[in-house]
């Protein structure tokens, strides 16, 4: 008996040291819309779970799952840095702010960059936006005024090259602070600030809400901007299976926003705090940014100008190696283990494709076709132009429906906008929308410039002959 008591505790002690679960921490950014794909569906349907490996070295493995969520990039990053957390997703500038964290703390770890959730390859997505009852439609008036942005972020460097797009000069022709989101939020309605620039969603969301209107995308610089995940070196080595099954059920998140867009915008919402208009945004056809799981060669070169921008901001002093930083090998091996092509992936820069039918009259519709969400039906409808979904608007109303958001999108940029926050310009029976009021004043020399209101009407009197 005294031989068998010290093997049972042997054996005991080893089965308590095999059940000791494995923690996967993931940090998220659930309000950054675009992101949704890496953080908020996997986490609601349990995609992960479903990938996890119980077979193998992980037989007996016990998965302790915890999700966290964060405003912005800078707490996440701490949280990564303090082994808190073991994976993250984020924007290229605070992905570079976190690569250089771990690099001066020179403690044998760093991060590594191993899959995009979205981008917007001309920059599509960050934006910038004045309160309602501002005369303001242009950057180019905003000197002399008091302009926030969260510093440091990608929202920061397109305002800094749009600003000297415009002949402004960042330091001495506007005062510049930083706010975050909700901060600027805030601000845009009490009237502190005379405009606020910022990353997804809220170039959309604070228009959407009703206190402020977007004069400029991100799209206007050329600015490639791009959301992705990270991961602790650490973990990556020890559990790179466990690397894998996450990025699995951030694809198979993907397939399905792509495959149920409108239910998935609802449940989004919920989860989020984000108005489900605003989701369907950037996550329906034809979305504002792109969802992409590829390192695009953009997207690496995009994280390459956020360190040189930082450097020059002087939030860089040791610079990264971001050859080095990024690394395909995880999202590859997802891609292959769920049958996609990866390389034919990274080689197409196409959206979501607007796909259907004109609600009226069953033709095909296009990239500009018009959208309208009515409330209590679970699909968007499709119109083939601007005056057919204006035709339809105006019906909505005499029947006493209501829409809950109308979409266009602009004639210039083909980027997907809000109608009733546009100008339009009339040329005969067409209607075309613009974002920049300059761009639609350029466009109506030949034609009429008008607001959202003003077209709607001239439909209707139109339809009325």
């Amino acid at each position: 008996m005294k031989k068998l008591v010290p093997f049972l505790l042997a054996v005991s002690l080893a089965h308590a040291v095999a059940a000791d679960p494995i923690r996967i921490a993931i940090g998220t950014q659930d309000t950054t819309t675009n992101t949704a794909a890496g953080g908020p569906v996997p986490r609601e349907l349990q995609l992960l779970e479903k990938y996890l490996p119980h077979d193998g070295k992980y037989k007996d493995a016990v998965y302790d799952i915890q999700w966290k969520s964060f405003p912005s990039g800078p707490p996440l990053n701490n949280e990564l840095l303090a082994n808190k957390l073991d994976i993250g997703q984020m924007a290229d500038f605070p992905a570079i702010l976190g690569a250089v964290a771990f690099k001066a703390a020179n403690n044998g770890v760093h991060t590594i960059y191993i899959a995009s959730l979205s981008g917007g390859v001309e920059g599509a997505g960050n934006g910038l936006v004045v309160p309602i009852d501002s005369p303001v439609t242009s950057i180019a008036e905003l000197k002399g005024k008091t302009v926030s942005v969260p510093f440091g972020s990608t929202a920061h460097a397109f305002l800094l090259r749009a600003l000297q797009k415009a002949g402004l000069d960042p330091v001495k022709d506007v005062n510049l602070v930083s706010q975050a989101p909700d901060v600027g939020g805030s601000a845009l309605k009490s009237g502190q600030i005379d405009a606020h620039a910022d990353f997804v969603p809220f170039a959309e969301l604070f228009p959407f809400r009703g206190f402020a209107r977007k004069i400029l995308d991100g799209q206007s610089t050329g600015l490639t901007t791009t959301h992705g995940i990270q991961v602790r070196s650490d973990f990556a080595e020890k559990y790179p299976e466990l690397v894998v099954a996450y990025l699995k059920a951030t694809l198979e998140a993907d397939r399905l926003i792509r495959e149920n867009p409108e239910e998935l915008s609802e449940k989004i919402g919920k989860w989020t705090g984000i108005d489900p208009e605003v989701v369907y945004a950037f996550h329906g056809p034809q979305g504002i940014q792109a969802r992409d799981y590829t390192l695009k060669p953009e997207f690496i070169k995009a994280i390459g100008e956020a360190q040189e921008t930082l450097k020059l901001l002087k939030k860089v002093n040791d610079p990264i190696d971001v050859k080095a930083f990024v690394d395909d090998k995880f999202i590859r091996q997802a891609a292959k283990e769920l049958g996609y092509d990866y390389d034919a992936r990274l080689k197409d820069y196409s959206p979501v494709p607007l796909q259907g039918k004109d609600f009226v009259t069953g033709e095909a519709v296009g990239k500009g076709a018009g959208q309208i969400w009515v409330a209590g039906e679970p699909k968007v409808r499709l119109y083939k132009d601007v005056p057919a979904t204006f035709a339809a608007l105006n019906r909505l109303d005499k029947e006493g429906k209501k829409v809950r958001i109308t979409f266009v999108h602009d004639q210039g940029t083909g980027l997907k906008l809000i109608a009733d926050k546009v100008w339009y310009v009339r040329h005969g029976k067409d209607l075309a929308a613009f974002l920049e009021k300059s761009a639609a004043e350029q466009a109506a020399k030949d034609g009429s410039l008008l607001t959202f209101a003003e077209a709607r009407k001239q439909v209707e009197d139109h339809n009325a002959r």
